[in-house]
């Protein structure tokens, strides 16, 4: 079962672009990437060359005569001379990049020469990335690829175009949703933020319509992750990454979410761990929001690096991360304690990097006061507080109302109810995270 994807519409636009350059696709492991680019292949070329630098190490000998086109399509045919290679009806597609980096050096000669299209791809990419960056700056796009977003979620469960435009048309005019759309959307986002966004995992729930080994797949997919940790990282680092990675679930549940070192183990510190912690953003398995000093624009150059949370990159691994429990009452939406409120919490946070915005939050340390996140337009910076529930909103009326804030104008609060607008807080529910980024660029 192939799911449709927002990266579908970025390659038609790729090919359909006659000065297209080598792609680049980054993106954590399993979320889809090679399914969707075997797709879109089959729909444009007559050859597909695919080549797997995990699976098949041999073909890291095709620049073994040099990195010229010439050279690395003769070595091809060596390796397995089936292969048709056509100039302009064939698409090279080399992934696993990031076992073999080297190969990037040639996509500056792809370009240049302009026979073949080239896709480049791979489940770690990031820790491997600057190697590839400096051997084909200038010669390449690049696409961040994520696991399924809750748009994508709705277009597997048969949602349109028209559908996502009618929600978003409730949102633009502060309009309350229908009740019963509302409680039926509520129930789809408590189903996503279960199964998460990974294209196994929803796919099996779309075939069966049941919860049945969903949690098993995830466990499984957990698995990967630190059997990638294995292969990836040597040394000390090796269980050092797998400790920040345990943590991550733990420190979410506390009332202090900030991610704190010195509690993954005993004599813990930030310079034997912040690499590891690194890492895991790089491979696509966490999702990091730093603390501003001070909420104030611009985002960039006013954040405390030393400060921050970690987030699980995929809402349904750190679900498959916690009691089987935790899935059944997040399902039924029944008291699950402390980690309600944290679940949701990752489940913006992750739908706020999918919707491309990076993320901060701030807390103050001389009192209570603490905003979940961050946005902006133009001209303000926009606090976004996340309720499990339908709690009254102290924070944001105090960086609304205070002066020394004043760069806040307005503020939005993400709960389990309606759209509403009073006192200069916009209140939506919670799925509507998706659209958030769009509302406020349109804004």
């Amino acid at each position: 079962m192939y799911l449709k994807r927002k990266i579908d519409t970025y390659l038609e636009d790729w090919h359909k672009d006659a000065n297209r350059k080598p792609l680049i696709i980054k993106g954590g492991r399993q979320i889809g990437k090679t399914e969707s680019v075997r797709r879109f292949a089959s729909k444009h070329y007559e050859n597909f060359i695919e080549l797997n630098f995990t699976e098949h190490p041999i073909y890291k000998e095709i620049t073994r005569d040099g990195f010229d086109v010439a050279s690395i399509i003769k070595s091809i045919s060596y390796v397995d001379n089936s292969l048709r290679l056509e100039p302009g009806k064939t698409l090279i597609f080399f992934d696993e990049l990031q076992d073999f980096p080297q190969i990037a050096t040639s996509l500056k000669f792809f370009k240049q020469d302009g026979r073949f299209d080239v896709i480049c791809s791979g489940s770690m990419l990031g820790i491997n990335y600057h190697k590839i960056e400096s051997n084909s700056v200038g010669y390449k796009s690049d696409y961040e690829m994520f696991s399924m977003d809750f748009e994508e979620f709705l277009w597997a469960k048969g949602f349109q175009a028209s559908d996502i435009e009618e929600l978003y048309s409730f949102m633009k005019t502060n309009e309350p949703v229908p009740d019963l759309l509302n409680k039926k959307m509520m129930s789809l986002f408590r189903e996503f933020c279960v199964l998460g966004g990974m294209p196994e995992v929803v796919a099996k729930y779309i075939s069966t319509e049941s919860f049945q080994d969903i949690q098993t797949l995830q466990s499984q997919l957990i698995l990967d992750y630190k059997e990638d940790v294995r292969k990836y990282v040597s040394g000390l680092d090796q269980t050092r990454v797998l400790n920040v990675l345990q943590r991550i679930p733990a420190q979410l549940a506390q009332e202090n979410k900030k991610f704190q070192i010195t509690k993954i183990a005993a004599g813990a510190k930030t310079r034997d761990y912040w690499g590891c912690v690194e890492w895991l953003i790089d491979a696509g398995v966490a999702n990091i929001c730093y603390c501003l000093n001070f909420p104030e624009l611009p985002i960039k150059g006013n954040i405390d690096p030393t400060k921050y949370k970690l987030y699980m990159a995929d809402t349904g691994l750190l679900i498959g991360m916690l009691d089987p429990q935790v899935q059944a009452n997040l399902k039924a939406n029944t008291a699950i304690g402390t980690y309600k409120g944290a679940l949701y919490e990752n489940a913006i946070g992750e739908a706020l990097r999918k919707s491309g915005a990076d993320l901060v939050y701030y807390k103050r340390q001389d009192s209570t006061l603490e905003t979940e996140f961050f946005l902006r337009t133009l001209d303000h910076l926009v606090p976004i507080e996340v309720k499990a529930g339908n709690n009254q909103s102290k924070t944001l009326r105090t960086l609304i109302q205070s002066d020394k804030y004043k760069d806040i104008s307005w503020g939005i609060k993400l709960h389990d109810g309606n759209i509403g607008f009073a006192n200069d807080i916009l209140t939506l529910p919670l799925y509507y995270s998706f659209l958030l980024n769009r509302y406020l660029t349109d804004k």
